[in-house]
């Protein structure tokens, strides 16, 4: 698990699912044990308060983002109408947001890793995703319906060259900048990789 302090009021917490698991937690509780998820936000948020002093007496808003293979994006926020309540250290009212999502977001330190992870999916039929460039990282969303390679084999190819992301799409759509669209890893592979003498391309340092 990984925390990570936003602002004031707000906290970012990454679980993977072996995280869920090392909790007694599976993908699926998350959707039907709503007593379960509510218990696992009140220790996550206790380890929070332990590790980064964010302290979420009263209420609170939690946005859970489901990513198909890394795992979870939970944004915790102190809701705006907290002065309305007293404090008290044993009172914590959740109002929890769950979103799935189908896309499969891996971040790169730098474009030779987005061209060299593109030689080796364009190699087993893989061409579709949306590259992003947000705060000087290069993001790969792929939408696990447009890819027939089996999940597992994915994702074990996009770890070999870039990490789990631990922000959202929506983020990116929102805060970063669109470099392709569309069958980005195609797109990447035929600038770079069949065309070698193209050793830049504009658009992707803009």
């Amino acid at each position: 698990m990984r925390l990570e302090r936003l602002n004031g009021d707000k906290i970012k917490i990454f679980l993977t699912f072996d995280d869920l698991k090392e909790r007694g937690i599976s993908k699926e509780d998350m959707w039907h044990d709503l007593p379960r998820v509510e218990q696992l936000f009140r220790d996550m948020i206790m380890e929070a308060d332990d590790e980064l002093g964010f302290q979420a007496d009263g209420p609170i808003d939690v946005e859970v983002f489901s990513l198909p293979a890394q795992g979870m994006v939970v944004i915790v926020s102190k809701s705006m109408d907290h002065d309305d309540f007293e404090e008290n250290d044993n009172y914590i009212e959740m109002q929890v947001t769950l979103d799935e999502s189908n896309d499969i977001l891996y971040q790169f330190n730098d474009i030779d890793d987005v061209i060299a992870l593109s030689q080796s999916l364009h190699d087993m039929g893989v061409t579709c995703g949306a590259l992003y460039l947000f705060e000087g990282k290069y993001y790969l969303s792929v939408d696990d319906e447009d890819v027939s390679l089996d999940i597992d084999i994915l994702v074990a190819i996009l770890a070999e060259f870039g990490n789990t992301s631990t922000i959202t799409v929506h983020r990116l759509k929102e805060y970063g900048k669109c470099l392709i669209d569309k069958e980005a890893v195609g797109e990447v592979y035929r600038h770079f990789i069949e065309k070698p003498h193209m050793i830049k391309v504009s658009f992707f340092f803009l």
